[in-house]
């Protein structure tokens, strides 16, 4: 599997008047193609800076970003570079541009110059897959959090990028909704073989993916397996972010003497392995 994304000793800051502040710090990271990489890290740890230099939106001050072989510094590929890397942002608001749920998907398309049969099938195809086909002549903003953000995805997915990069996709949405989108991603990472890139600080969103990389000031602290990431409650607890609940019982029974595994995230992991060390039987 190569790389679609490769990022090589980025750096990027903010410049104020006299003043820059550096958010990004020698920063390396591939991204292989079809995979799901998760980027953890609190508020302010340079995550969602980091998700606008992967498709071009914020240039390196030092480094490259290659992307299908593309430099995103480079002018002519700007637009090549946007079609295969997709965003998909925290506000859904903020990327609904039309009245009705289809014509929103197909604004994307449209601007590529697409003929009106490749668009409705476009349209079509990338709302079935986020499950919301039966909702296209509906209007977008009575619609719950959630299913505007499914429609945001779908109009990216109109586009056919190779690689989406969501950025705190969850963050203003009710448990519900949170999870609607992760199945979503998690699906089409799955049956399409879309890369996938979540940023996000929720804790339990890293848990079905193929990688969990831990972002702090700049600079990555920790890259792993989920189950990997997740045992080292130290250092995530260092890194100003919450440990999944499940992860949190399992350490403390650990630290009470309990000879348990610590690497296991799930709920259904949890309630077997607490099973498992208490040799509990079933009635």
């Amino acid at each position: 599997m190569d790389n679609i994304i490769e990022v090589k000793n980025v750096t990027f800051e903010y410049s104020d008047f006299d003043r820059s502040k550096t958010v990004i710090n020698d920063f390396s990271i591939d991204i292989k193609r079809g995979s799901f990489t998760c980027i953890l890290g609190h508020n302010g740890s340079g995550k969602s800076t980091l998700a606008k230099l992967l498709n071009g939106l914020y240039k390196p001050v030092k480094g490259d970003i290659l992307v299908d072989g593309m430099n995103t510094k480079d002018e002519t590929t700007e637009i090549a570079i946007k079609r295969r890397v997709g965003m998909v942002f925290q506000n859904p608001d903020n990327q609904l541009v039309a009245s009705i749920v289809e014509e929103d998907v197909a604004f994307g398309p449209e601007n590529l110059g697409l003929s009106p049969d490749e668009i409705r099938k476009r349209v079509d195809e990338s709302l079935k897959s986020v499950g919301m086909y039966e909702l296209r002549k509906s209007t977008p903003h009575h619609l719950s959090g959630g299913q505007k953000q499914r429609i945001a995805i779908a109009g990216i997915l109109a586009m056919r990028p190779q690689c989406i990069v969501l950025d705190e996709p969850t963050a203003m949405l009710d448990p519900k909704g949170r999870k609607e989108i992760i199945s979503t991603i998690e699906k089409l990472n799955r049956e399409s073989g879309i890369t996938v890139v979540l940023i996000t600080h929720f804790m339990e969103e890293a848990e079905n993916t193929d990688r969990a990389v831990v972002l702090n000031d700049g600079s990555i602290i920790a890259d792993g397996t989920p189950k990997e990431i997740f045992s080292n409650i130290d250092m995530l607890k260092r890194a100003g972010l919450d440990v999944p609940q499940t992860t949190e019982l399992l350490h403390r029974l650990k630290t009470n003497g309990v000879d348990i595994k610590t690497n296991v995230i799930s709920i259904k992991e949890t309630a077997q392995e607490i099973y498992s060390a208490f040799h509990l039987e079933e009635n």
